[in-house]
Parts: C-alpha cells; sequence; structure tokens
C-alpha cells in the first residue's frame, strides 16, 4: 500500500462511498476464518495510524524498504521481501485498489486452488475477467475474428484478461517463476463489477458508481 500515487492522489486513504478505500478489501479480507493474517507491505505507516488501523490482532503491517519503493518497482520483488519474513503454506495477495472484491469470492479461489494443488493439476491461482468481443490491431486488421463471416460474440473464442484482483501461490511456486503465477495457474473467473481496478479517475467514478448499488448486483452474483 503506497503513501502516494501517480493519477489518483492519495487513492489508498481517500473516502470511497463512505469508508478509506483500503478499509474495503481490509474488511473482505478479515472477514474470512480462512485466512490467518493479512500482511499490509506499506510506506505509510504513519497514514494508517492516523486512520485508525495500528498492528495487531490478525493484521501485521511492515514497513517498505527504501529500495522498494516508488512507481517502478515490480511487485514480485515486493512479495519476494514478504515471503522471506513471513513464513506460510499458502499466500494470498490482493491490492487496495479492488474494493468491490467479495470475502465469497475469495473463499471460493481459495477453494480451487486448495483442490488444483492437492491433485496436482495447478500450483497457483489468478483472477482474471472472461471477455467475447472482436479485437482489431492498430492497423485495423482483425485479432480473432472473420470480418467476412461475422459470428454472434458469444460464439467467439474467449479470452481471459488477467484483472489484477487475486493471486495465490505458495512459496515453492513462487520460487519457481520468481512471481506470484506459478508455472500451472488456475484461471479464476470474476463478476466484471466485482473486479473494478482503480487505476484512473474514470475508474473511481466507476467504483463510486458499483459500490453505491452494490447489494442490487451482489445478490446477482
Amino acid at each position: 500500500m503506497k503513501a502516494n500515487s501517480q493519477r489518483v492522489k492519495g487513492k489508498n486513504f481517500r473516502p470511497l462511498h463512505g469508508k478509506p478505500l483500503y478499509r474495503w478489501i481490509l474488511d473482505a479480507l478479515l472477514a474470512l476464518d480462512e485466512i490467518d493474517e493479512v500482511v499490509i507491505n506499506t510506506d505509510a505507516r504513519a497514514i494508517l495510524a492516523e486512520s485508525g488501523l495500528v498492528e495487531g490482532g490478525r493484521v501485521r503491517i511492515r514497513d517498505r524498504k527504501p529500495h522498494l519503493c516508488g512507481d517502478t518497482v515490480s511487485m514480485n520483488l515486493i512479495l519476494a521481501d514478504d515471503i522471506a519474513a513471513v513464513p506460510a503454506e499458502t499466500y494470498l495477495m490482493t491490492h487496495t485498489t479492488n474494493p468491490m472484491l467479495r470475502a465469497e469470492t475469495i473463499r471460493d479461489a481459495l477453494g480451487r486452488y486448495r483442490e488444483g494443488v492437492a491433485s496436482g493439476g495447478a500450483d497457483s491461482l489468478f483472477t482474471v475477467n472472461k471477455i467475447q468481443t472482436r479485437f482489431y490491431r492498430a492497423d485495423a486488421s482483425p485479432v480473432n475474428h472473420d470480418p467476412d463471416n461475422l459470428i454472434q460474440t458469444q460464439d467467439l473464442e474467449p479470452w481471459f484478461e488477467e484483472n489484477s484482483n487475486l493471486y495465490i501461490f505458495s512459496r515453492d511456486s513462487f520460487a519457481g517463476s520468481n512471481a506470484r503465477i506459478g508455472r500451472k495457474p488456475l484461471l479464476h473467473e470474476m463478476s466484471k463489477m466485482e473486479a473494478v481496478d482503480i487505476d484512473t479517475p474514470e475508474d473511481w467514478a466507476i467504483a463510486e458508481a458499483v459500490a453505491a448499488t452494490r447489494d442490487s448486483w451482489r445478490e446477482a452474483v
């Protein structure tokens, strides 16, 4: 959790529909008995304290090392530092910028991950958006369809977009790929309403609208 952000200033601590942005994902994680500890890697311990969050209970705050601060540092380097300091059987990584991610989705993903590991079919999991639409290159040439033979978009081959909401992996998986996505990952589909990721002011406006209607769309998911 960074103190500063490039495109939406102070977004991690800015109120979203009644509570600080970081609180949305933290509350979802703490609602799950399956999660033993929530580790917050941050350069903003003082800002968190000002908003009422201090270390204790199931929350651990790790001060981000100076060489890992900045907008261009790979998240995999930050994760490597956390893994070295926090022994665990399973690691689950998410972002403050995913406020609509539900506890139920996290629980389902954990279940799929454990089944995949137990069967030997998977070593990690990440969440995706399923997309079935017509793509074009910059020169207007088609990527995944034939313009002369239009078919319904729902009949096109599905593509899957990594949505940066959730990653689950083990120490061994991370060591094998040096990344949060292992060599045999599972793709876990999410609702687009739930998969909001705040990067820009436009994303923030979308998140506000989704949060305002969350009761109605949660029933449909």
